[in-house]
């Protein structure tokens, strides 16, 4: 039996070769392990709400009010956040704000300033 190559979408090692191309069992994706299977994975864009690209150490203008669950007042939308660190999950940022302390942000709810 040949050595299965692990899938470059889901990573999963149930893969089989149909001719030319490998192809993964689990999420049926198709590729040819003869081409750079890594050359399209990189780390996922964090993209603001104008579709600028956001990097940490980057500074942020909260662009609507924001609700804040055990805090009296919201987050007000002008609100400017500086350097921020970017994290996985639906809340990709992670900041300090002055008067609230550290929060995770949705990008869509930001615009780079």
């Amino acid at each position: 039996m040949s050595e299965s190559i692990p899938c470059p979408k889901c990573k999963s090692e149930f893969t089989y070769q149909d001719q030319d191309l490998m192809i993964c069992s689990q999420c049926f994706h198709e590729w040819d392990p003869t081409e750079d299977v890594f050359e399209g994975e990189t780390e996922p864009k964090v993209l603001d709400s104008n579709g600028n690209e956001l990097i940490d150490g980057d500074s942020v203008i909260i662009i609507k009010d924001l609700p804040v669950k055990g805090a009296p007042k919201p987050i007000k939308a002008g609100t400017k956040v500086k350097n921020i660190h970017l994290s996985d999950g639906d809340h990709n940022i992670s900041c300090k704000i002055d008067g609230f302390g550290s929060m995770a942000l949705k990008s869509e709810f930001v615009k780079k300033a």
